[in-house]
């Protein structure tokens, strides 16, 4: 077959996705694949060069700029990076209510994607304003959890959007127990939103696929990561034990590379594919959810990771959202319950020379920080890698193998395997932004 008798799919823009790309695909014979890209063309933001030169206080507050979906992700990963490098460990109560602050990002992203975003794909609409004129009750529940999440980050954040109330060694200011009832109330029947959304994405049609990638997420021993934890994978070959690394040693195993038609760079583990984000979290670390989050989660059809069953269908990623969403307004109900005002809003972090590391979970997965300071407290070298960049293969090859799979099973036009290509990124949830933050740029002379 010529080059000229190849069926090639193009779509200029994906849409219900954050920030722009766009999708090349390539048909060849006997219905395979030869092809495929996911071609983000935002232009590059260069994050890590803006950060040379910055005091070692900085990076929480101009890193959480990368996203204004998941700023709370930036500073956390950012807060505990910088208090590596000088050797600072926070008081165990800042440390809780940094994991609460990022409880209200969960909520408030996830009820984003899984209610205007992903859930259209599944009733059959095109956006979520057709979703509310036929699905009303719905629409209105999820912006309630939403702003159940909104409200968490403002009221510990400062504000809804890129809080500036994060520091590193803690907050500038914590709130009173009584400043948290009310919020406490509003969780309370945000947990039966939540309840009700974890029921209501169970009842969607979910096409058959498989994620062909390993799983990479954080795990802690005794409760489900969100902002700390150490890096484990777990490998597509259930012949293979899960294994963990070092969080300093995270480049060694996540390596980026440029690829030619993406301004976001793509990462590859130990040389291989894998998937970060809600998937992974709940393969890796399900069995410690709470038993009534772990009900739901059975009673919406996943299976029980402790058994060492897998969810690995994408189309499914709906759901653990849903349940992740549940778990994030009881460990924020929690959390709240048990709230005691640490002795000060932070601790002192003086700089000192040497390389610090930090990660947490960002609602699209983990999200890896490394500065380098130097004697004065100057940042010397940064390093952000983003969730989406990580996922950019493991969604290339999602996309190849459920059009392959259609091709099987009929003659499907263009137009439809667009929409099960655009459907197919959408489960991913994909951060185009966050992706898009550095550029290698080779200047030949003359």
């Amino acid at each position: 077959m010529t080059r000229d008798e190849l069926r090639e799919l193009r779509l200029g823009e994906v849409a219900r996705v954050e920030g722009e790309t766009a999708l090349r695909l390539r048909i060849g014979d006997a219905g395979t694949v030869t092809e495929t890209q996911l071609r983000i063309y935002e232009p590059p933001r260069f994050f890590e060069a803006f950060l040379r030169g910055r005091r070692h206080t900085e990076p929480p507050d101009l890193t959480s700029r990368v996203c204004g979906i998941c700023p709370i992700a930036y500073q956390t990963s950012a807060c505990h990076a910088i208090e590596d490098a000088c050797g600072v460990t926070v008081d165990d109560r800042i440390a809780a209510l940094r994991r609460l602050i990022y409880c209200g990002e969960w909520i408030e992203s996830h009820t984003l994607h899984i209610y205007l975003l992903h859930a259209p794909d599944f009733l059959g609409c095109d956006d979520a304003i057709e979703l509310a004129r036929t699905h009303r009750a719905d629409v209105e529940r999820g912006l309630r959890l939403k702003q159940a999440g909104n409200t968490i980050v403002e009221i510990l954040g400062g504000r809804a959007i890129h809080p500036v109330n994060m520091r590193v060694g803690g907050f500038h200011r914590v709130p009173k127990r009584t400043e948290l009832r009310p919020l406490s109330e509003r969780l309370r029947q945000a947990r039966d939103d939540a309840f009700a959304t974890v029921a209501w994405v169970a009842g969607l049609g979910f096409p058959d696929a498989e994620c062909d990638a390993d799983f990479f997420a954080l795990a802690t021993p005794d409760t489900y990561a969100i902002e700390t934890g150490t890096p484990t994978v777990l490998p597509y070959d259930a012949g293979q034990d899960v294994r963990t690394f070092p969080l300093a040693d995270f480049t060694a195993h996540v390596a980026e590379e440029q690829v030619p038609y993406s301004t976001a760079l793509q990462a590859r583990l130990d040389g291989r594919r894998h998937l970060t984000g809600a998937l992974a979290r709940y393969a890796v670390s399900g069995h410690l959810l709470p038993p009534t989050v772990r009900e739901a989660a059975y009673s919406a059809g996943l299976p029980d990771p402790a058994t060492g069953a897998v969810c690995r269908n994408p189309f499914r990623s709906i759901v653990v959202r849903a349940v992740e969403v549940l778990y994030a307004v009881e460990e924020a109900l929690r959390l709240i319950d048990a709230y005691e005002p640490p002795p000060h809003p932070a601790v002192d972090v003086p700089p000192r020379p040497g390389t610090g590391h930090g990660a947490t979970e960002a609602p699209r997965g983990t999200l890896y920080h490394r500065y380098t300071l130097d004697t004065a407290g100057l940042v010397t070298d940064a390093c952000l890698i983003p969730p989406t960049s990580q996922n950019q293969g493991a969604i290339e090859d999602d996309l190849r193998r459920l059009v392959e799979d259609r091709l099987q099973h009929g003659e499907p036009t263009d137009a439809e395997l667009t929409h099960l290509c655009e459907r197919a990124i959408r489960n991913h949830d994909p951060c185009i932004s966050c992706s898009a933050h550095f550029l290698d740029l080779t200047v030949e002379p003359g």
